[in-house]
């Protein structure tokens, strides 16, 4: 089966489904807990950063509870299948991992705080998985949108190799690319957490600390 093939195993771009010239449905005008928009253009005086770290429901909440974070958005990225739906990403033909979009204010937050954050709230060491998550589009994943965004990336994934080595973990098996297209998920994906209390969340950390950068915040769970 098409699915089972492609389930711990990225497609060519060949192999990849066509997609869509536009997208199959409407963003979202606002967030639902921070109330700003979902899309862009934003603030000039924003930032943006890209995750991929498991189910995006969790991933989501994990950054809209951090300090700074002025929206969220959660969608596809990383893959070949252009506008592509929840169930095309889900079949493993597009490429595409599940993604947060993280907008962000440099003056209160910083990228190393948000990557520190990242590191911490998956097992970035699990390959094509996360928990009992399995498939490609639950890959670890930083997308940065800038030069200097991807040096700090690079030498963040180091710095957490090197304490995460030292307790026993594996390699760490996170894709660090350069920012390609974004495509925001449907809209009963955005802030599902927020809207089900209760909701699935499979994300969980290793518990080791990533020496790189400070979260002034309390701890979260998610």
């Amino acid at each position: 089966m098409l699915f089972s093939r492609y389930k711990t195993r990225l497609p060519s771009p060949e192999e990849a489904l066509k997609g869509r010239p536009e997208p199959a449905f409407p963003v979202p005008a606002r967030h639902t807990v921070l109330g700003n928009p979902l899309a862009g253009p934003y603030p000039e005086h924003l930032a943006v950063a890209d995750f991929g770290l498991g189910c995006f429901w969790g991933a989501e909440r994990k950054f809209w509870q951090a300090p700074g974070v002025w929206t969220t958005l959660v969608g596809y990225q990383g893959g070949h299948t252009p506008n592509p739906t929840y169930e095309e990403v889900c079949g493993g033909l597009t490429g595409h991992t599940e993604a947060v979009r993280v907008v962000y204010d440099p003056s209160v937050t910083s990228y190393a705080a948000l990557l520190k954050l990242f590191w911490e709230s998956h097992d970035p060491t699990q390959g094509f998985r996360q928990g009992n998550d399995v498939g490609t589009q639950y890959r670890s994943a930083v997308y940065p949108h800038s030069a200097a965004q991807l040096k700090e990336a690079e030498e963040s994934r180091a710095a957490y190799q090197a304490v995460l080595s030292g307790a026993g973990y594996g390699e760490i098996t996170t894709e660090i690319l350069p920012a390609g297209p974004f495509y925001p998920a449907e809209d009963y994906h955005q802030q599902y957490l927020s809207r089900n209390i209760n909701g699935y969340c499979g994300l969980g950390g290793t518990g080791v600390s990533c020496p790189v950068g400070v979260v002034a915040t309390d701890d979260h769970s998610g």
